[in-house]
């Protein structure tokens, strides 16, 4: 379980690490080109459940940390869906892996 740790109170999430591999082309990406965005997950029963959001921008603080030394293979597809959430007007929200999509090396 990997961790995406933001702003300068260092809220920390807990993202599987696959997911946080996929997580972070898109967090690249919209930074890259210096948009913001709207980031949105769920808590697991251990966070009580919920949802919370917060806003992403490129000049506020982020460390991406994975738990695993080993670079997990990334879904183009997934990367594809992940990234139209990110597009929208709710920001980006943990889809699930297309069925049938071929991760890459």
């Amino acid at each position: 379980m990997g961790k995406l740790i933001y702003g300068p109170g260092a809220l920390e999430i807990d993202i599987d690490d696959r997911v946080l591999a996929h997580v972070r082309v898109i967090v690249n990406a919209k930074f890259r080109r210096g948009e913001s965005f709207l980031f949105n997950w769920e808590h697991g029963s251990g966070e009580g459940n919920g949802r919370s959001s917060v806003w992403m921008h490129p000049t506020i603080p982020l460390h991406i940390r994975f738990f695993g030394n080993r670079q997990p293979p990334v879904n183009r597809y997934w990367v594809e869906a992940l990234m139209a959430t990110a597009n929208s007007s709710n920001g980006l929200s943990l889809v699930p892996e297309p069925v049938g999509s071929a991760p890459q090396a």
